[in-house]
């Protein structure tokens, strides 16, 4: 079956968050982690059909969901899930944030990586918690863990880590060697580690699979939490749905408990969204990396040509990371939106003078982008 994903699909007025910022503005939004293409078509007939039904009352666990999710683990990533693991949230940031509330003290620190995705640095300045930081390397074209300095990062109030595994922002897919040094580390050190894994189903390197840092082995499984959802992959992010993936009963427990009274349940519409994007929509996932490819390879090549901004080679993700440090910018993000290209700016991910780029839309929407940039510069 043939997937459209050139045809540029009109979001304006529609409530959304992406295209609402500039409402009224000639500004191409690529900022914010959803894709311009329409959801797998089987999707909305599911939600249709569940629509017709009429009856829109509280919903438990769907237990076809649960089933969908854990078929898809053991099928595409040969990780074997009990069903009685899955947490189910509206969403991976509650999660995060749920994951640095269960902490029992305001002094428990919780560390980070820089760059980051931002939820990751409010997580604990929302709960209380105290952020601690560590700036990843960038070394032969990638950025990796120094881990001398990671270890030493480790001060005796830290009690979580939370790891971004494929990274954003910076669309690195860590090693099984890379995750099991790390592992050691925090095994050493008794820290919970919360493993943000929300865009394993976007690996654009063939030769990079996707390691689960849980599956590592029972010892690390015990202390990790891993955060799924189809929302990336999928562009559901709308729909709600996520889980955590906990093995070990206390930790499940305490992290349940902190949801309690809290957290709402997720809605019927998200459950039927999960079930089908992962039953029936692999074809269109990988039509869609197919499609993501194409576009990385159209935008290393253009960002190759721009005076003063570089990127990394972007093994995952369709977000790519732009060094605007070399130029004479002052505030990157600000002078392409003047442009009228709407980036994150690298300042909220912990590191100024960077941007995101969003590059899960039509090609046509990516060369315009490029084009004003080009102008710009």
């Amino acid at each position: 079956m043939q997937y459209d994903f050139d045809t540029v699909i009109d979001r304006r007025g529609t409530d959304s968050m992406k295209w609402g910022r500039y409402e009224g503005r000639d500004v191409l939004p690529m900022w914010v982690a959803d894709m311009d293409f329409a959801s797998p078509p089987a999707v909305p007939d599911a939600l249709h059909e569940r629509v017709n039904h009429g009856v829109f009352g509280y919903a438990d666990p769907d237990p076809s969901a649960i089933e969908a999710v854990v078929d898809m683990l053991q099928t595409q990533h040969d990780w074997t899930v009990d069903p009685d693991w899955l947490v189910w949230t509206p969403g991976l940031v509650v999660a995060l944030n749920l994951s640095c509330r269960m902490l029992e003290s305001t002094q428990d620190g919780v560390l980070s990586v820089i760059p980051i995705y931002p939820p990751f640095l409010l997580a604990p300045q929302n709960t209380g918690r105290t952020l601690q930081t560590v700036e990843l390397v960038e070394k032969n074209g990638r950025y990796e863990f120094d881990f001398e300095d990671f270890e030493a990062s480790i001060t005796g109030h830290t009690r979580l880590f939370l790891l971004s595994n494929p990274h954003n922002p910076t669309g690195r897919v860590y090693t099984r060697r890379e995750l099991e040094r790390l592992a050691e580390i925090c095994l050493r050190h008794d820290l919970i580690v919360c493993s943000d894994e929300v865009h394993c189903g976007l690996i654009l390197d063939e030769d990079k699979p996707h390691v689960h840092f849980a599956g590592l082995s029972p010892e690390v499984a015990a202390r990790t939490i891993t955060l799924m959802a189809p929302s990336k992959t999928f562009n559901l992010a709308g729909m709600m749905c996520a889980f955590a993936v906990i093995p070990d009963p206390a930790l499940r427990s305490r992290f349940s408990k902190t949801a309690r009274g809290i957290v709402t349940e997720l809605n019927t519409f998200g459950y039927t969204a999960c079930r089908t994007a992962y039953r029936e929509c692999e074809a269109w996932r990988l039509a869609l990396l197919a499609y993501l490819r194409e576009n990385r390879k159209l935008l290393e090549a253009s960002v190759d040509e721009l005076p003063g901004i570089r990127m990394n080679h972007v093994e995952a993700t369709y977000l790519a990371w732009l060094d605007c440090r070399e130029s004479d910018i002052d505030d990157p993000a600000a002078h392409f939106e003047k442009a009228g290209v709407g980036l994150s700016d690298g300042a909220f991910f912990g590191t100024p003078g960077f941007v995101r780029l969003n590059f899960g839309c039509p090609r046509a929407t990516l060369e315009e982008g490029l084009k004003r940039i080009r102008s710009s510069l």
